[in-house]
């Protein structure tokens, strides 16, 4: 099944959530027992795990959600946090009649699930981490900050060419132009305020108190060049969480379920065997 059929298959529904936003998603019926809930990177969409999401499709259900702020989803809501994130997730799940999932998030959406696994820990049968962090240290704030505001005075299309040199390695990049041009297209989409205020959110996080008291099976993997998250980053959630294993993909970047999402789909496979 092509990744466009997976999701062509699948209509795109809306979930009301607790304090009224509505909350895209889509939902695609899979063919064994395992359930997936799966978040984007920042400015992206729930398309973004189209290339995953169709290998899972013979492992169980996947749930594509897009996030506050993205897509088709509410921008209400601000100051956003990866909490109220989080929160969203669990009220689609409940609106769909799910107890618990395989719950796993890119970048942004990796920092949101470690949101969830900390607030909504029943509801998360095991976690996957990737290309992502519990923080972003101390200068974060500012950073991001600095981020929100040349997005607002310049636009999304002044952050083009900073995006494009972390997401894609230049290998995968040249290769597959089409992936990388799709992606800049989806950034180049969003509501600007969003945008801005999702910067400011993800400045702000700070999920490391939570790491120690994880008891559902996490993996966690990485992008060798990958410049936004670092594998110290990813090593750093390694040590913190009991029980989590580290995955360095050699030579990829920051966005690998792009870019290699052959692993990533085996990654998630796998915590579903631990899990059944």
């Amino acid at each position: 099944m092509t990744d466009d059929l997976a999701l062509a298959q699948a209509p795109v529904t809306h979930a009301t959530v607790r304090d009224g936003a509505t909350i895209a998603y889509q939902l695609l019926r899979g063919e064994g027992p395992a359930r997936f809930a799966l978040v984007h990177s920042l400015a992206m969409d729930h398309r973004f795990w189209a290339p995953v999401a169709a290998q899972l499709a013979t492992t169980g259900d996947v749930l594509l959600i897009d996030c506050r702020g993205h897509g088709a989803s509410s921008k209400q809501g601000a100051p956003f946090t990866v909490e109220q994130f989080a929160a969203d997730l669990a009220d689609v799940m409940t609106s769909i009649g799910w107890d618990d999932a395989i719950v796993a998030g890119a970048s942004m959406g990796g920092t949101i699930s470690l949101a969830f696994a900390a607030n909504f820990p029943a509801k998360t049968r095991a976690l996957g981490l990737v290309d992502t962090t519990a923080w972003y240290g101390e200068k974060a704030p500012e950073q991001w900050a600095e981020r929100a505001q040349k997005a607002i005075d310049g636009g999304l299309a002044a952050l083009v060419g900073f995006q494009k040199s972390r997401w894609l390695s230049a290998g995968f990049a040249a290769a597959h132009p089409d992936v990388l041009e799709n992606a800049v297209n989806v950034f180049l989409g969003n509501d600007i305020p969003a945008y801005a205020e999702t910067c400011h959110m993800l400045g702000r996080a700070d999920i490391r108190a939570a790491l120690s008291g994880f008891a559902m099976p996490t993996r966690i993997m990485v992008g060798s060049e990958d410049y936004a998250t670092p594998p110290a980053m990813a090593e750093a959630m390694r040590a913190a969480i009991p029980g989590a294993t580290l995955e360095v993909l050699e030579g990829a970047a920051h966005l690998t379920p792009l870019e290699r999402s052959d692993d990533v789909a085996r990654m998630l496979r796998d915590l579903a065997e631990v899990v059944a």
